[in-house]
């Protein structure tokens, strides 16, 4: 099982002697506090989605880049081969699946949402957008100033650079697939 506070904490300290950015620096783009990035570099922290997204935002990178495994020719990923990023308070579940490629400009991710959960996402890059497949529950997506609703079965595409809110307004648990597709700069 990969650790998913010893991936991000190899691919931050990776990015940032690649730009050659001091921990004062990375915070500075970042918006993420110097001892927290010390923290997750040292791996002694499981980082939230909102951190590793303000990071990646910093760095001008995409989420997976920082929770990636390296890649091979195939692949079968287990859901218990993939340690999830938690946000509010565990209810919101985000296994990253497939990392982002610059050859494909997607990432992939497993999502689960409790009833009742919610969770406040920070813009992507420009004309990013996501593609979103409902398995089981109920999914409320907020952007743009749009309400955007799909049960199970239903789909979701949307522009994701603006604030978005993702909430499960059900009684049951809601899982879904996320495709994050990055255009061509």
């Amino acid at each position: 099982m990969d650790f998913i506070n010893s991936i991000v904490a190899e691919n931050l300290k990776r990015l940032r002697e690649q730009r050659k950015m001091s921990l004062d620096m990375a915070a500075k783009v970042s918006g993420v506090s110097k001892s927290m990035l010390g923290q997750i570099e040292r791996g002694d922290v499981n980082p939230t989605i909102s951190t590793v997204w303000k990071i990646a935002n910093g760095f001008k990178v995409s989420f997976t880049e920082l929770v990636s495994r390296p890649e091979t020719e195939h692949e079968v990923i287990h859901k218990d081969m993939v340690q999830p990023l938690l946000e509010d308070e565990g209810h919101y579940r985000n296994y990253p699946v497939f990392p982002y490629d610059s050859k494909r400009r997607f990432e992939m991710f497993s999502i689960e949402l409790d009833p009742k959960s919610t969770l406040q996402a920070d813009p992507h890059p420009e004309n990013t957008q996501e593609f979103l497949m409902i398995f089981s529950g109920e999914l409320e997506v907020e952007a743009a100033g749009e309400t955007l609703r799909a049960g199970e079965g239903g789909a979701i595409r949307f522009r994701a650079d603006c604030p978005h809110r993702y909430h499960n307004p059900g009684e049951e648990l809601c899982r879904l697939s996320m495709v994050i597709y990055y255009p061509e700069a």
